[in-house]
């Protein structure tokens, strides 16, 4: 089997650099604008909970440790990013249809009324950063993404079951 020294060897270091250096401005810069959009919802929602409500959106009402585990996060994390959208209305904590002991997480009118909002303003964004490309161009970028952060999830996955410590990000 080989190494990931190995494989590092066998491509092209320069395209190598070049894409990590490609990534971490990116990350800054997606942070810096935290990608929120446009207009007077520019930055309106963080990172955390727009990915909250985003899954509680597509995949409906679910416990904490079930949110947790479907983004790769701890419950404990879930728990703390949940509590200023309860608070804020955009989530409500009912009981679980079948245990009433157990707390599920459901995304309010509101918090779906937000969530569009902040998407159409980050379509905008989109557009206007892509300005200029094609259709093809996009669905090749976002296929492309979409595998990167799909592998560097899987990379994530395999660290922390082999004890590697807990993640803090969504």
């Amino acid at each position: 089997m080989p190494t990931s020294q190995d494989m590092t060897t066998e491509l092209d270091p320069g395209l190598l650099d070049a894409l990590q250096h490609q990534v971490a401005v990116f990350a800054r810069r997606a942070e810096q604008t935290r990608l929120g959009g446009t207009g007077q919802l520019r930055n309106s929602m963080d990172r955390a909970a727009y990915l909250l409500l985003n899954r509680l959106d597509r995949e409906g009402p679910m416990g904490v440790k079930a949110l947790a585990a479907g983004m790769g996060i701890d419950s404990s994390t879930v728990t703390r990013q949940v509590a200023p959208l309860v608070d804020s209305g955009l989530v409500k904590r009912t009981s679980h249809p079948e245990d009433g002991r157990a707390v599920v997480l459901q995304l309010s009118p509101r918090g779906l009324d937000r969530l569009e909002e902040v998407r159409s303003s980050r379509r905008t964004l989109m557009a206007e950063v892509t300005d200029g490309w094609t259709p093809e161009e996009r669905a090749s970028f976002c296929t492309l993404l979409t595998r990167f952060n799909a592998a560097l999830s899987a990379r994530q996955s395999a660290h922390h079951a082999a004890g590697g410590g807990s993640s803090q990000g969504g």
